[in-house]
């Protein structure tokens, strides 16, 4: 009997996605064999595409990981009887389409949601629907998101508390005298030099600390740091400052973060995979941006959670508001920026949480669209063959 002929597609694909999912969830993961590179030649952009692609979708394999554990059941993501056909748009006289955004820009998968329904899903570079890719920042929004959590929950008092109420051991650094909006802001003031392929940098000095596998080894870098600027005055994007969002989070729950991300969002969100994510030792902390390892419907379905509002199946996560709020800009020092909590605004209403090699899980609330994109550029940041925020607000405007 042919199940066309008795449901609609979309019921027909949800029930042999069910089924795939549950398939996977016992059979071997597909690349756990591939030859990968290591951590340093990541962040220096020196893997070969083939090398580079094994790598991002074995990222558990670089340092010691714990498990983000799904739920038992699946949140349907039907295919819309209406796919997206006809897709261009136009750019200093040039047109794209589709084709040129996978193209161009190494997509390694792409999935377009809108009003709950699949309108364009695409994997490539050898990807598919069990792949587990690396998030780089797009986990630090999972990590502010999980503070908002933690503020609804009544673990955290106010998003204007000290964070030094919750971690002591940053008494009388850098760090006293910072909030928890100074934090999700990336307005610390604290001094943080974020470049990628500077092996002096800030940044790569706490990779290294990472690598070292030293309990607390992370934190310990962050309480060394001097003062840059007054809290609240200053916003310099830092990667070191997730990791003390996620020691906050840690501390306010009394549990793991990747624990609470699936007590809190992964469990009930319906996701059909579990996910993983990087710790800064064995057993230790998570580290807070960057590391998780989602399935591609798993982050377009994160971002259905952000889409809406932070609310699953009627019951509220985050605070009433709380993500028009966090994918808006800010004023800070008296300047606006384009950041919110830890979520890039993009054109009108929409933000978008975003990691470098190419990684977006992109909301827009007036269109009801989600897009989850994967991506293996061949360097951290300045490679991109179109720029993927005009491809994003393109998409959008297509939808009038």
């Amino acid at each position: 009997m042919n199940l066309f002929s008795i449901f609609p597609s979309s019921v027909v694909f949800t029930l042999l996605t069910i089924a795939s999912v549950a398939n996977a969830a016992e059979s071997p993961y597909p690349h756990a064999d591939e030859p990968i590179g290591t951590v340093r030649q990541v962040y220096d952009g020196r893997l070969y595409p083939d090398i580079q692609v094994n790598t991002f979708r074995n990222i558990d394999r670089l340092f010691p990981t714990r498990t983000v554990p799904r739920g038992d059941a699946v949140y349907p993501l039907p295919v819309s009887d209406t796919p997206l056909q006809s897709f261009s748009y136009s750019v200093d006289g040039q047109t794209y389409d589709l084709y040129d955004v996978l193209s161009l820009n190494r997509i390694s998968g792409m999935v377009i949601i809108r009003d709950g329904e699949i309108l364009f899903e695409k994997y490539l570079l050898g990807n598919d629907a069990r792949t587990r890719w690396m998030s780089m920042s797009v986990v630090k929004s999972i990590t502010a998101m999980l503070i908002g959590a933690a503020i609804h929950d009544g673990h955290i008092n106010s998003i204007d508390d000290q964070i030094v109420d919750y971690l002591p051991r940053f008494v009388g650094t850098a760090y006293d005298g910072v909030t928890v909006r100074n934090l999700l802001q990336m307005a610390s003031g604290v001094a943080w030099n974020e470049t990628y392929t500077d092996p002096a940098s800030d940044r790569r000095r706490m990779l290294e600390a990472q690598i070292s596998g030293q309990p607390g080894a992370v934190l310990d870098l962050m309480a060394s740091l001097p003062r840059a600027a007054e809290p609240g005055t200053r916003w310099n994007y830092s990667t070191g400052e997730t990791q003390l969002a996620g020691a906050l989070v840690q501390a306010a729950t009394g549990m793991p973060v990747a624990d609470y991300l699936s007590q809190k969002i992964w469990s009930k969100m319906g996701m059909e995979a579990d996910a993983n994510w990087w710790l800064q030792s064995p057993d230790g902390l998570e580290v807070g941006g960057s590391g998780l390892s989602a399935t591609l419907r798993d982050y377009a379905r994160f971002g259905m959670f952000m889409l809406n509002d932070g609310v699953i199946n009627g019951e509220r996560v985050l605070p009433e508001g709380w993500m028009a709020t966090a994918g808006a800009p800010k004023i800070i020092g008296g300047e606006q920026v384009a950041y919110g909590y830890m979520l890039w605004p993009f054109h009108e209403q929409s933000y978008s949480a975003v990691g470098i090699f190419g990684q977006y899980v992109f909301v827009d609330p007036d269109k009801n669209l989600v897009v989850a994109m994967w991506g293996a550029q061949p360097k951290p940041v300045g490679r991109a063959g179109l720029d993927e925020e005009r491809f994003l607000e393109a998409l959008s405007a297509f939808f009038e």
